[in-house]
């Protein structure tokens, strides 16, 4: 199961001010920005995504379809295809991506200890 690029996204609630924190530990703005209310920040090939007001916990995110540098992989397992996998062994969905669709969609599944999982593909 080809699940794309991972990154953590923070719930944070004061978006420059974590910034500055993630900037300490070699961390460089990526994309997104204030007026977004969210800032993807990259370590060489580890990436965090800071959002303020977007998510009320910590997820774990996956993006099918993108390598590290939110570059487009000629060959991906898409979000759908992803989602029945998960659901044939039983997994429990919050939110599913709609089957009938192509391109950009989006799933969420919480891990047995609640943890947030977000699989978002943008392509």
């Amino acid at each position: 199961m080809q699940l794309g690029a991972f990154s953590i996204s923070l719930a944070v609630k004061n978006l420059d001010a974590s910034r500055i924190f993630y900037e300490k530990f070699g961390f460089k703005a990526f994309t997104g920005g204030a007026s977004m209310n969210y800032l993807i920040m990259k370590n060489g090939d580890h990436v965090i995504g800071l959002f303020q007001g977007m998510f009320e916990k910590n997820t774990l995110t996956f993006n099918p379809g993108w390598d590290s540098n939110a570059q487009q992989l000629s060959t991906f397992t898409d979000v759908r295809d992803l989602q029945r996998q998960l659901k044939a062994q039983g997994v429990a969905f919050q939110v599913e991506a709609d089957e009938s669709t192509t391109g950009p969609a989006s799933f969420f599944v919480l891990d047995p200890d609640g943890n947030p999982i977000l699989i978002d593909q943008h392509v």
